[in-house]
């Protein structure tokens, strides 16, 4: 299946959302406890973790290769083109990337699955400045085999508000 039908996919299952009968929901606590590739909310769960660890390898592992990244209003291409000009100079300056609040909601239409993020982070950097935002995120993910992997995921993050 090619990246388009998969965005019209994707668009169909936004859709279906709303029935229950069709999807089903992880909440993190019960995502935290079998948190593997091999479930929805496992993969992004992982890709959390890749973050905190400052790991691009282990990130790169959960996308699909002709995937697509969009991140505060911009499009950010495929992961590999995100990795090279954006996130991946970026990891190198962090000291510390925290997740001091995260929640994970996934609905899975057959070998596809829909996810929600909802997060708080905190970043150090090399020069000891500290960046806090909340965040949201939406993705798409595909099950390959016994795992899951990210075909499209779009972030958004802003200062928190008191």
């Amino acid at each position: 299946m090619n990246h388009r039908a998969l965005r019209m996919l994707a668009a169909a299952g936004m859709l279906s959302l709303a029935l229950p009968s069709l999807a089903t929901t992880a909440s993190a606590q019960e995502a935290e406890q079998g948190a593997d590739e091999a479930t929805a909310a496992g993969a992004l769960i992982a890709y959390r973790d890749a973050l905190v660890a400052l790991d691009a390898d282990a990130a790169s592992a959960l996308f699909v290769e002709d995937s697509s990244v969009f991140e505060n209003g911009k499009a950010e291409g495929s992961w590999a083109n995100y990795l090279e000009h954006h996130l991946g100079p970026e990891l190198g300056h962090f000291e510390a990337f925290e997740f001091p609040r995260y929640e994970v909601e996934i609905r899975e239409m057959g070998d596809l699955a829909y996810g929600e993020e909802r997060y708080s982070y905190r970043i150090t950097l090399e020069d000891g400045r500290v960046i806090e935002r909340d965040g949201v995120a939406t993705s798409l993910l595909r099950r390959e085999g016994d795992t899951w992997k990210i075909v499209s995921h779009h972030s958004s993050s802003r200062a928190p508000r008191n």
